[in-house]
């Protein structure tokens, strides 16, 4: 609530100080035409292909980036080998911003989908590599000793032990993993694209057109934010069993 009221209040504060003439409209229109040129573009139905294509490879790109991301994060975690073989790689992304990856995957890719889910795959897989990577490793190895010395085999100890306690490392990461996934998107059709929000963020930019940069921007995070909701109940519900620190109870 105290954060809504805190949104509430900026935007107050930034219609009112347009209303005042204290803010340049060409530059920081004020929030009630960001709404309007928001609900021009829904109400003429132009938007809605645009909509279709980020949010087509910002969610493929989520998917496989978490998928292929956790399996290759917890293939390191409990081979040796495979660890010496995936660590450096990663982290020689994990140091480079990936974004500069963009024109890369359109010259391999083309400027269609392809291109954009190969970029937020990317961002993802390697934000879920070290998050599960990491979350192994921090399992106490004298719970694993015990669970052996009791007969518990590695099928088991992946299932009871690894998979719980990777729970809360994975579930923490995903809300990051959402802002990562619609980065790759926007940015690599920003780069080069026939469609998306990020198209359209480049023909504002190229026409100066600062309402509707806002009004897209805008439209991205109301998403996203939808998103981290979602998770935030799903890490509650999925991780019920974790004690409550005094700040959250």
């Amino acid at each position: 609530m105290r954060r809504a009221l805190s949104l509430f209040a900026l935007l107050l504060l930034w219609e009112a100080l347009a209303a005042l003439g204290l803010l340049n409209p060409l530059y920081a229109p004020p929030p009630h035409q960001v709404f309007l040129t928001l609900w021009d573009l829904f109400a003429t139905g132009e938007v809605w292909p645009h909509l279709q294509a980020t949010f087509a490879a910002a969610l493929l790109g989520l998917f496989w980036g978490l998928l292929l991301g956790g399996a290759l994060g917890l293939l390191a975690a409990l081979s040796p080998f495979f660890s010496d073989l995936l660590e450096p790689i990663m982290l020689l992304l994990n140091a480079i911003p990936r974004v500069i990856l963009a024109p890369l995957f359109v010259i391999w890719l083309g400027i269609g989908l392809a291109s954009k889910v190969a970029l937020s795959l990317v961002l993802v897989a390697v934000l879920m590599f070290f998050a599960v990577y990491g979350g192994v490793k921090e399992v106490d190895p004298r719970l694993l000793e015990r669970v052996r010395t009791l007969g518990g085999g590695k099928d088991w100890l992946l299932r009871e032990v690894y998979l719980p306690s990777l729970a809360a490392w994975v579930l923490s990461s995903l809300k990051v993993a959402v802002g990562f996934a619609f980065t790759g998107a926007v940015v690599g059709e920003f780069v080069a694209a026939s469609r998306g929000l990020g198209y359209l963020l480049s023909f504002a930019q190229s026409t100066y057109n600062a309402r509707l940069s806002l009004a897209l921007i805008a439209l991205v995070v109301l998403f996203v934010l939808f998103l981290f909701y979602v998770f935030d109940r799903l890490e509650a519900r999925l991780l019920r069993w974790r004690p409550r620190s005094p700040g959250r109870a």
